[in-house]
């Protein structure tokens, strides 16, 4: 044996997972494909700024992370609570009615849905408050948009604000996501501060990185097959282990592990550009609410961190949908086409810096979606598996997972 349990994968679920390990004292090696930790939460520095692979965000009520993260040296900066929304040519800003009463009230009379709609928000928002997080994931199950209709919002709330803004959440245009994981995203945006980290998200992984041993992580190890409780690289390399820990994404656990099974995964393409002034003041997301065109939601990073930018230019995220693979030249030009629809001529001066295609950005969380507080981590022998496909496909959906595993291994090898 070379260590007690192999790791395979340094995304979120596998650090949690070797964190949770190392807190128990058992050996541990944890093994990445790629050059640095993290999976899909990364950031790259280019040319002066941050950029998330994908726009990503995190709610500081994520219970998992609450767990394991200290928020403090995270230096999380926070979003305002509600949306900007995109409609009839204009923006229109909907808060959140507890946070913001009296700008809530202004809201009443925008044309984003009725008024009953509007009043309609606040008991949604509280009903998905209720009970604890177990129930929660029993209540009975419909896609999002028929759970909506049948909690009687009009189509016109529904396509001008929960379209753009839960299609956004799941990646999901069409909001076949389950209602239960709907209820969840709500709670998690109700009850804390959707917030970008000042350094981005991928100073989420490196502060997990910092707490484990250096020589407990290798990088550039990807694994080519398992057998049983043993390993074997890419570079032919061979290790054992009394366990293996599969904390890969879905499609590559199932070609490790024959016979798991994985939901299939969501794509979503990110596009940043620099600008010499913010098309839109404030800490706001932006959201398509018109229904046309590729873009469905747009945030300027750096009015809500500003260290996303060393450089004088703000810096600007638009996110594209399910989008049918036109070429990438095609997207960007309708991208741009809509920023000038909407901000005019400034857009002429934005600087593309880079796209992000990612192909496997969510799994898809389509009913019928298991409670995924209770769903098995040891699927073989001594082989045990975690990720956000495990539970909920979210940042704290991996890191529970991760715990999860290394708690279910603990008892595993004790027996």
């Amino acid at each position: 044996m070379n260590v007690d349990v192999l790791i395979i994968g340094a995304g979120l679920a596998g650090l949690s997972c070797a964190k949770t390990i190392a807190d128990y004292g058992i050996d541990f090696l944890l093994l990445e494909a790629s050059e640095d930790a993290g999976g899909r939460i990364r950031t790259d520095h280019v040319d002066g700024f941050l950029l998330d692979r994908g726009f990503q965000v995190f709610s500081t009520a994520y219970p998992e992370a609450r767990r394991l993260l200290e928020y403090q040296a995270l230096e999380l900066q926070h979003f305002f609570p509600g949306a900007a929304i995109r409609c009839l040519g204009k923006w229109h800003r909907m808060p959140d009615p507890f946070r913001h009463p009296i700008q809530s009230i202004q809201a009443l009379f925008t044309p984003i849905g009725t008024l009953s709609d509007k009043i309609r928000v606040a008991t949604f928002r509280y009903r998905a408050g209720t009970e604890t997080l177990n129930d929660l994931f029993q209540r009975p199950e419909t896609s999002t948009l028929q759970h909506l209709k049948n909690f009687g919002f009009s189509s016109s709330m529904i396509e001008r604000f929960f379209r753009p803004f839960l299609g956004g959440v799941f990646l999901d245009p069409e909001l076949q996501t389950s209602s239960r994981m709907a209820e969840f995203a709500l709670r998690m945006f109700a009850s804390g501060d959707i917030s970008l980290p000042a350094w981005g998200m991928g100073a989420i992984p490196r502060q997990l990185v910092s707490r484990l041993p250096a020589e407990r992580i290798r990088t550039q190890a990807r694994v080519a097959s398992i057998q049983k409780t043993s390993v074997t690289l890419e570079s032919g390399e061979a290790l054992s282990a009394r366990a293996v820990v599969v904390a890969t994404d879905g499609p590559a656990a199932m070609r490790l592990v024959p016979g798991l099974t994985s939901s299939a995964y969501r794509r979503v393409t990110c596009l940043y550009y620099g600008a010499p002034e913010p098309p839109y003041s404030g800490p706001h997301l932006l959201l398509n609410g018109e229904g046309v065109g590729p873009i469905n939601n747009l945030c300027v990073l750096t009015q809500i961190a500003p260290t996303y930018s060393t450089t004088k230019k703000q810096l600007i995220s638009v996110s594209v949908l399910n989008h049918s693979d036109p070429s990438k030249e095609d997207l960007a030009i309708g991208v741009r086409q809509q920023l000038g629809e909407w901000f005019g001529s400034q857009v002429e001066d934005w600087q593309p810096i880079r796209a992000y295609h990612i192909t496997s950005a969510q799994p898809v969380q389509v009913p019928p979606f298991p409670n995924p507080l209770s769903r098995q981590t040891h699927v073989q022998d001594g082989v045990f598996v975690c990720g956000d496909f495990c539970a909920t496909g979210t940042i704290d959906g991996a890191l529970f997972s991760g715990r999860r595993a290394a708690e279910d291994i603990r008892k595993w090898l004790e027996a």
